[in-house]
């Protein structure tokens, strides 16, 4: 019988179109890979535990719980139970965008010149938060269910003003991030531009995106032991998945 996967590590690759949104679920012990293929992409995120979708990415617990406004190697994305849906373990940019938000349908308008599809097909433009509400919908989630979202790729700074401010050209052709999965996670994503990007054009940057499997966690792991609350996280999923959940 052929092998379904000859490489054994790289399961599955593909693109992602700018402008556009897709939804998958990462199974744990599996990496999700983004690559940026042209430079300044963004990629909105969300998680959602696919056995209990009331259980989601919670931004306040991730970043307090290991002291950073930034995302990069070493951090855990948490879930609203003090779970870990993923570690960033491989990241060729240092920074990622935590609070900047999503493009609302309202903002979209007020920025760009808005193109339906009956007037440009596949080129038409679409908000991030159009995005979001139709994958999720597919799994009987509404705008209700949204949550506070990640920005990858793109880097917005804050100065003692407490001002923020968007970095243009942040992220380059070829860079990448790696997202072990330690739970079953329904991750939903769009690469629609981020809402402080000043581009006075829709900008619409694609994405690669690879599913490898992953090495198993040591006990000397780079992201579990970054922060002892990172330590606890992974005794949460320890427990959790010897109750029963995947």
């Amino acid at each position: 019988m052929a092998e379904i996967f000859p490489d054994q590590v790289m399961m599955y690759e593909d693109r992602l179109e700018g402008g556009a949104h897709w939804s998958l679920l990462m199974r744990r012990g599996t990496v999700l890979r983004l690559i940026d293929l042209e430079g300044g992409a963004n990629v909105g995120m969300l998680f959602y535990n696919p056995l209990e979708k009331l259980e989601r990415y919670n931004a306040p617990d991730t970043l307090k719980c290991q002291h950073t406004f930034k995302l990069t190697k070493g951090h855990c994305l948490y879930s609203d139970m003090g779970r870990i849906f993923c570690s960033i373990t491989e990241d060729s940019l240092d920074w990622h965008d935590s609070v900047g938000g999503n493009l609302s349908e309202a903002k979209l308008k007020q920025k760009y010149a808005v193109k339906s599809y009956q007037e440009a097909r596949n080129d038409w433009t679409l908000s991030g938060e159009h995005c979001f509400d139709v994958e999720m919908a597919k799994y009987g989630l509404g705008s209700a269910d949204l949550a506070a979202n990640l920005n990858l790729f793109s880097k917005v700074t804050v100065d003692e003003r407490g001002d923020m401010h968007f970095q243009p050209d942040h992220s380059k052709a070829g860079d990448s991030i790696d997202l072990r999965f330690e739970m079953d996670t329904l991750v939903i994503l769009h690469t629609c531009p981020h809402p402080m990007n000043p581009a006075p054009e829709y900008p619409r940057k694609p994405i690669g995106y690879q599913i490898r499997k992953a090495e198993p966690v040591s006990a000397d792991d780079f992201c579990m032991n970054s922060r002892p609350e990172n330590i606890r996280g992974f005794q949460n999923n320890a427990i959790y998945h010897l109750q029963g959940g995947y």
